[in-house]
């Protein structure tokens, strides 16, 4: 009797381990009491705070450097007033325990549709810029741009590479280039495959270094500014080890590719993504051909050259102009209209072609909405803040060095509860950063404690960015797996030796 061939092993897909993650974090509103901090907030309008507390009516104070005082609150009253902190702040020494929110599976699938509604701004961002290159895709300008490139690259094919690194790390550093990075796949995977690249590297050069340069966050508003000022702090305290940090752990990224890119070209099998490199390399060069000469006319250069200069737009709209997705989509939305004028195509393979440009990126808008859901049953369920303050308890009346390395484990932990830099950051800062007065460490190494800790998780955590890219770029979360660790290890390794450092010079 012939045994039956078994079924080869498939990583579960980013939809299952989410909905995995959804039905536990369902469960722990069941065993984790609930229990929420008092909330800050500025009204703009009626210029006062207003303190939101659970089960009671919200009270409003005086928006004084007073109130901040009576509340404990060491921030700067102009960073309220001036919209700087806009997310409601947890009051210290306010934690109450409320009668248990458990939720229920009924719950699951409302939180997913409610998260998806909540991430309409991104959803519709990615959905323009899925048309747009459906579009340049149907023009033949990548196809030519392509083959251009990849001829003049040749024999210095990690130049490229390197590149990228260094320009995610800087946008990371400097504006935190995160959810934004999501733009720079459609046309940057296709020159990785011309080069001889695969999907890992992909993701290596552009989630990777960015999420780097953003762990080593310098000036970036959305990490280090609001964290600073939620410790009641200026965020140029302790830019020079975070700058020293940005260039090692930007370092170990490119020293990393460099060592895969020579493994998988000496040997493609060595891929970590082999098995699925067929399927990849048609989902992104479908419409690139392999050989023969391709015209590179002026109509396909001016197309490109409207298609990168969206980015550098992006990136100024977003530091200097406080854009957000509505604003980024439009001025995508802008230069498809110019890349449509300029195509020569028929109208009908214009739409034809911007809409199937947007529906093969409707998976990965799904799951923006889907993590965001998992965040609402924690929200929800009253449980993070529990969390929170169980954290501060463990690291109460440490030695100076045993507290600084508490912190950077308690916010990897967090990192995977709130993995919103900003939303921890007006969550957790206001709480920790007295505490580091009681045990004699200056607040910015709490700061920096809360950025290295929370981005070692980012790197893994499912309910942030990863499982977004690694359904884009069509990689299984345990590939990923493999590749991330030695860099966790790394971000880890030069954490624990900045802050030992920082804490034995104070």
């Amino acid at each position: 009797m012939e045994k039956k061939a078994k079924k080869p092993f498939h990583f579960p897909s980013a939809f299952t381990i989410l909905l995995i993650i959804m039905v536990i974090a369902v469960g722990a509103t069941w065993i984790v009491p609930s229990g929420t901090y008092s909330k800050l907030t500025y009204n703009s309008t009626e210029k006062v705070f207003v303190i939101k507390k659970h089960g009671e009516a919200d009270t409003t104070m005086p928006a004084t450097k007073e109130t901040l005082d009576k509340l404990n609150i060491k921030i700067e009253l102009k960073n309220f007033t001036d919209g700087v902190i806009r997310k409601p702040i947890a009051i210290p020494n306010s934690y109450q325990r409320v009668p248990q929110h458990p939720k229920g599976l009924g719950d699951i699938a409302e939180s997913m549709v409610r998260g998806t509604i909540e991430g309409a701004d991104v959803m519709a961002f990615i959905f323009v810029l899925g048309g747009l290159i459906g579009v340049i895709n149907k023009t033949g300008a990548f196809n030519a741009g392509l083959t251009a490139l990849s001829k003049r690259s040749k024999g210095n094919e990690f130049m490229i590479v390197f590149m990228v690194c260094v320009l995610m790390a800087l946008g990371g550093t400097t504006c935190g280039m995160e959810e934004e990075a999501v733009a720079f796949y459609p046309i940057l995977v296709p020159v990785f495959l011309s080069l001889g690249y695969d999907s890992i590297v992909c993701v290596g050069a552009i989630f990777l270094a960015s999420s780097m340069g953003t762990a080593f966050s310098t000036i970036n508003p959305f990490s280090v500014v609001i964290a600073s000022n939620a410790a009641g702090i200026v965020f140029t305290q302790g830019i020079v080890p975070r700058a020293i940090g940005l260039v090692l752990g930007t370092g170990c990224v490119i020293a990393y590719l460099r060592w895969y890119t020579n493994k998988i070209k000496a040997d493609p099998s060595f891929s970590y993504t082999y098995e699925d490199r067929e399927e990849f390399y048609k989902l992104y060069m479908q419409d690139v051909k392999a050989e023969g000469e391709v015209a590179f006319d002026w109509r396909k250069k001016v197309i490109l050259v409207l298609f990168v200069a969206a980015f550098p737009i992006l990136v100024w709209g977003v530091m200097s102009r406080g854009w957000w997705f509505p604003q980024m989509a439009a001025s995508f939305l802008t230069i498809a209209f110019f890349v449509m004028i300029l195509s020569g195509l028929r109208e009908q393979d214009i739409v034809n072609s911007f809409t199937k440009g947007a529906s093969e990126l409707v998976g990965v808008s799904l799951i923006i909405g889907l993590a965001r859901g998992v965040n609402m049953v924690l929200e929800e369920g009253l449980i993070s803040d529990t969390i929170l303050d169980f954290s501060t308890h463990l690291v109460t009346g440490m030695p100076p060095a045993l507290f600084i390395m508490a912190q950077l484990v308690v916010f990897f932990f967090l990192g995977l509860i709130v993995p919103s830099s900003s939303g921890l950051a007006v969550l957790s800062m206001p709480i920790m950063a007295p505490l580091a007065d009681t045990v004699g460490v200056p607040r910015h190494i709490v700061v920096s404690a809360y950025m290295w800790g929370q981005y070692a998780m980012l790197f893994l955590a499912p309910t942030g960015l990863v499982l977004v890219t690694l359904q884009m770029l069509n990689i299984p979360f345990n590939k990923w797996v493999k590749f991330v660790l030695p860099m966790i290890g790394a971000l880890l390794a030069i954490a624990t030796v900045m802050l030992m450092t920082e804490v034995a010079l104070s």
